[in-house]
């Protein structure tokens, strides 16, 4: 993966069990088995899934405290910021130009 955060994020999010993973755990924290079972893909694939998604910052691993053997997962807030950020930052440019192209097309109809 590309070493640029929005890019990995991105990478990591083009993925539909990626975004299932998301989505499960925007709900609550989770175990790595409980993501398999729900998502219903195997432990092995789901495992590369959370590797993934760790390297790009979008969840991360937690010991269990009532199992010290497992793990549980949560999303990284400061990843979804910084990708609020950039949509933000995309959308009000869109929203600049659509409301220039507005006035445009407003001052033609008007003759202006």
């Amino acid at each position: 993966m590309r070493s640029d955060p929005l890019d990995r994020a991105f990478q990591a999010l083009a993925d539909r069990t990626r975004r299932g993973v998301v989505d499960l755990l925007r709900e609550e924290p989770r175990r790595a088995g409980d993501l398999a079972a729900r998502l219903r893909v195997s432990p092995p694939a789901l495992t590369r899934h959370l590797k993934i998604l760790r390297d790009s910052r979008i969840v991360e691993e937690l010991d269990d405290p009532t199992d010290g053997r497992a793990s549980i997962y949560r999303l990284r807030r400061e990843t979804f910021s910084h990708l609020r950020e950039w949509v933000d930052h995309v959308e009000a440019l869109w929203s600049e130009n659509l409301a220039s192209f507005a006035a445009h097309v407003v001052n033609r109809r008007d003759g202006k």
